[in-house]
């Protein structure tokens, strides 16, 4: 049996408690979807996903590139607090994750593709199964077809389109305890459209007018919802639909040049809405008996805590987090998200995580008998921080979304800081910085938005259990 049920829980509690999938896609943008109004892309079991359920009309990543946002995905709390800063960053195991708290009640996890928190081999301190996942067949980072993953530390060659590979990797370990008294809950976080785009043959073969790298990037999307399909019909087959939630999103906004932004400023690596904006729906038949959108503008923090609550979980201990449990909206008690979204794109580089040469290598030396340490920011990833920041200095791009007001805090290297205010009801692209003429609310979201930079700057140098009372005026 994969995990065991705790004694506390009834056969009414476990009934009642939901499975849950998480899929996220590489890189895709708020437009990157049918649903959108894409003009040359087909997304048929996205659409139907997001038109049976709830579909997010403004979701925000946590971060405008990928590591950052899985870490809130995992945590609810703003991956800076954690020190996963932008992609290549691990994910320290002194972070307790949503899969800890719910295999401890008695949940059996898995997490099936990218991982990107840190080295995915054996003798890793931060791969998945030491941040809540009994079992796990995943990348160190992005993967294109016929991939190598490592399945529980050792690598193993996979053939096929690399969405498919990874939700077939999902549903043989969800049709294996399937028939087990015990709910589930899966990671499937696809490798795509990250670059380069690598679309097999059959998925680009709707976009032959369109130029040949933008054959393969709409390929790729294709090539994700085919396997998103797949998923959704197993989910039938097995006779699990009705109570398995299905939570889909994309780590970050649209790419430069072939992504669709859907019109908003910026694109992936910026704080403005393009950077920032994905598509995300939740399908859940049981707890969403009829099509819903959700205008109130929500974010990757808040999946963590919306699945502790639907899954009767107290955190042990008390951490800042900053997401929000949107069951209420859910389940159509409220229409807004109540505590405003703080942003920031810390000045830092990435972590280089060459998963194809990593995990090749791994591979030829397992088949020699031996293997490979761990990557060496995964083994500094759970030792002592040096502090990183000073009184007001939080250099980077920060934001603060107070319902339609967005405040951008951007402090250059020497110090400067410049501010920028936009409405995003009458200017939904940030085309007119209107901070002149809002003084007092700029002030007002100028001073919220300072101390919740210190209080992440604060989690992040080892204060991390700070109440978050003391440090918004907003509610959590």
């Amino acid at each position: 049996m994969p995990n065991s049920i705790p004694d506390c829980l009834d056969g009414a509690e476990r009934e009642n408690r939901p499975n849950i999938i998480l899929v996220m896609a590489d890189d895709q943008g708020w437009g990157d979807i049918g649903y959108h109004g894409d003009p040359l892309l087909t997304t048929p079991n996205f659409d139907r996903g997001a038109a049976a359920g709830l579909q997010f009309e403004r979701f925000y990543a946590a971060a405008p590139v990928c590591s950052p946002t899985r870490a809130s995905v995992l945590t609810g709390r703003h991956p800076n607090r954690s020190g996963v800063f932008k992609w290549g960053y691990s994910l320290p195991t002194s972070e307790k994750t949503i899969a800890e708290y719910l295999r401890q009640s008695g949940y059996a996890t898995g997490h099936f593709g990218k991982w990107h928190l840190g080295s995915v081999r054996r003798s890793s301190p931060v791969h998945p199964g030491h941040h809540g996942f009994d079992q796990w067949v995943s990348a160190p980072n992005f993967f294109d077809n016929d991939p190598i993953l490592s399945h529980q530390g050792k690598a193993e060659q996979h053939t096929g389109e690399s969405s498919m590979v990874t939700v077939d990797a999902a549903l043989k370990w969800i049709e294996g305890i399937a028939g087990y008294d015990l709910p589930f809950f899966a990671v499937v976080w696809f490798g795509s459209p990250h670059v380069p785009h690598e679309a097999n043959d059959d998925d680009r073969a709707a976009y032959v007018d369109a130029p040949e790298a933008k054959q393969h990037f709409l390929g790729e999307i294709t090539g994700m919802d085919r396997a998103f399909g797949k998923l959704r019909l197993k989910l039938s087959e097995l006779g699990i639909r009705d109570n398995t939630l299905v939570w889909y999103c994309s780590d970050n906004g649209a790419l430069p040049r072939v992504g669709n932004t859907g019109g908003f400023r910026g694109h992936k690596a910026k704080v403005y809405e393009g950077g920032l904006l994905v598509p995300s729906f939740i399908e859940w038949p049981a707890g969403i008996d009829s099509p819903l959108k959700i205008a109130s503008r929500c974010s990757t923090c808040d999946i963590a805590p919306t699945l502790m609550e639907l899954a009767g979980i107290t955190p042990d201990k008390d951490p800042v987090v900053d997401g929000v449990s949107l069951v209420d909206l859910i389940h159509q008690k409220k229409t807004q998200r109540e505590s405003p979204m703080g942003f920031w794109d810390f000045t830092i580089g990435g972590i280089k995580t060459p998963s194809a040469a990593w995990m090749g290598e791994l591979l030829e030396e397992q088949a020699r008998g031996g293997d490979l340490p761990p990557h060496v920011s995964s083994v500094n990833a759970n030792g002592p921080r040096k502090p990183l920041f000073t009184e007001e200095r939080y250099p980077g791009h920060a934001a603060w979304i107070d319902e339609d007001w967005k405040l951008h805090r951007i402090e250059a290297n020497d110090g400067t800081v410049s501010w920028e205010l936009y409405d995003l009801s009458d200017d939904p692209h940030e085309t007119h910085n209107v901070i002149d003429n809002q003084t007092d609310l700029a002030h007002e979201m100028r001073e919220d938005l300072q101390r919740w930079l210190a209080s992440v700057a604060n989690s992040y140098d080892g204060d991390a259990v700070k109440s978050p009372a003391s440090e918004t005026t907003s509610p959590e």
